[in-house]
């Protein structure tokens, strides 16, 4: 029986969906017995109490949100095993609980590309390395795409203070970013302040402004008005494999173990990124049509019964908001549709492929490995093993 200690913000949807991972583990291995330990208890008794506390409680494993200050050594020292979750700064003495963020900054960066967005800010903390490197992948690819001058940060919120913000500081900044903008939050809590902030301010969501957030915790998403789109990250994963390391880190004590990456697996989409940047209603429908019937075998003709224009009209106008030709579009975003699918359900590929309309499997086959490098078996087995 392994004993572990989780010193960690249990307000939020992240600790439970790790401990839903050890629980996936324990289950196969062997029960694990838990004790959930507010960040407040640590600072009132230091770094030294809560290792006495959990020698005396028997701890095997600690996962906690650490200062970088904290000598976290101590705990192998004394016959335990710890991991950092990423709080603020990321330790070099043990494992980080961490994650790909400079992918996630970049699929929220091509979300907006796709939507015609030219006007780009990131809503995030101050001196939290997560909240960067997020920042960082989100800026790099709109960089890529020729649009760094029109980005914009908004990160004067401490960690520590993290359900409150300088509400006149945060209009202002929303008030003077260029519309329409498509902004990243760095996590869903940000996500929904900014969605109140812009209630507050008078600025339309998703009209003027389009939010998305990481994480997708479902509470703070669907309650936020309108609703947040986010990135949803694998944590349970996560917690599975840390769980599996920590084991062997208590059988072996002489291996130090490594971090344990969290990816993120896919967009979900509500209201808050429901918009195009784009002003031309024409554009509007044919893009609105194309995103209602992803899972049908649409075609340039079909989107042009829905519009009055010719198809060298509609086709000049969409290709200046979306740098793409309507048959591009359309392949890219079905083959998004497809990816999700792979990882929604265990159906075969080929059955997936059916129930969109391909009546030709390796059509789609083909393109998607065009598109992505790799078969969608191959691109399955990595995103699941992720």
């Amino acid at each position: 029986m392994v004993r572990l200690l989780f010193i960690t913000d249990f307000t939020e949807s992240f600790a439970y969906a790790l401990l839903r991972g050890i629980i996936r583990y324990s289950n196969e291995t062997g029960q694990w017995v838990v004790c959930r330990m507010p960040p407040a208890y640590k600072r009132s008794l230091g770094l030294a109490g809560v290792i006495k506390w959990a020698k005396k409680w028997g701890a095997d494993v600690v996962i906690g949100q650490f200062e970088k200050s904290d000598p976290v050594e101590q705990f192998r020292r004394n016959g335990i095993v710890a991991f950092a979750q990423d709080y603020k700064a990321k330790f070099d003495n043990i494992p980080n609980i961490t994650g790909d963020y400079i992918e996630t900054g970049r699929m929220a960066a091509n979300l907006y590309l796709h939507k015609g967005f030219r006007n780009f800010a990131f809503f995030g903390y101050q001196d939290v390395c997560w909240s960067d490197e997020r920042c960082a992948g989100f800026r790099r690819r709109i960089e890529e795409a020729g649009l760094g001058d029109h980005f914009y940060v908004y990160d004067k919120q401490i960690i520590d203070n993290l359900w409150y913000y300088e509400a006149e500081d945060l209009k202002k900044w929303l008030l003077s970013l260029p519309k329409p903008v498509a902004v990243m939050a760095c996590d869903d809590n940000q996500g929904n302040a900014l969605i109140e902030a812009c209630n507050s301010a008078g600025v339309k969501i998703p009209s003027e402004l389009s939010i998305i957030g990481v994480d997708n915790d479902e509470v703070i998403c669907t309650l936020s008005n309108p609703t947040l789109s986010s990135i949803m990250v694998d944590i349970e994963q996560g917690g599975y494999e840390t769980a599996q390391m920590a084991v062997r880190m208590i059988q072996d004590p002489s291996f130090k173990g490594s971090d344990i990456t969290l990816q993120p697996k896919r967009i979900v989409h509500r209201v808050s990124t429901s918009a195009y940047a784009t002003t031309d209603k024409d554009v509007l429908t044919a893009l609105q049509f194309i995103r209602q019937n992803l899972n049908k075998k649409i075609t340039v003709s079909d989107v042009l019964e829905q519009v009055p224009l010719s198809r060298r009209l509609l086709e000049v106008r969409f290709k200046k908001v979306l740098g793409e030709s309507i048959y591009q579009y359309i392949s890219k975003q079905r083959i998004g549709r497809f990816s999700e699918l792979l990882l929604e359900t265990n159906d075969a590929i080929q059955e997936i492929a059916y129930n969109m309309g391909e009546d030709d499997a390796k059509s789609i086959c083909r393109r998607f490995k065009e598109l992505k490098g790799c078969t969608p078996s191959e691109w399955r087995s990595q995103k699941n093993a992720n």
